[in-house]
């Protein structure tokens, strides 16, 4: 059974940073595509980073680029976030995603989803 559970949010300081991990179970990473994207209340969900199957190709959220990192290790079966210089309107749900054929950085476009964890910013 295919599988993505995350870890890592938590609540956190303006300015301070968290690093977000993805473990999938039940297929290899390797060749998927994989996104992290974020919901904060009576919003939509959107795409904050993606990243091509072959991890040659990352895209950032405008609002993220320069602060947010997405990396994946192989062996591990895992996608990380790293997010630094957090900000309160960086609060929401984060979830990850993976698809075989995804080519954009849209919920739609992801077939396969963890359950989500919440990140906090607030003093």
């Amino acid at each position: 059974q295919l599988q993505l559970v995350e870890s890592g949010g938590g609540l956190v300081q303006p300015g301070g940073s968290l690093r977000l991990s993805c473990a999938a179970s039940g297929f290899t990473l390797d060749y998927y595509a994989i996104g992290w994207f974020r919901q904060a209340p009576g919003k939509e969900r959107e795409g904050v980073s993606c990243s091509s199957g072959s991890g040659a190709s990352t895209n950032y959220a405008h609002s993220v680029k320069g602060r947010f990192t997405i990396s994946r290790d192989n062996a591990k079966n895992t996608v990380y976030l790293q997010m630094n210089s957090l900000k309160p309107e960086d609060t929401a749900v984060y979830y990850c995603a993976a698809d075989r054929l995804a080519a954009i950085c849209v919920p739609s476009a992801y077939d396969y989803w963890g359950q989500g964890t919440q990140v906090t910013v607030s003093s």
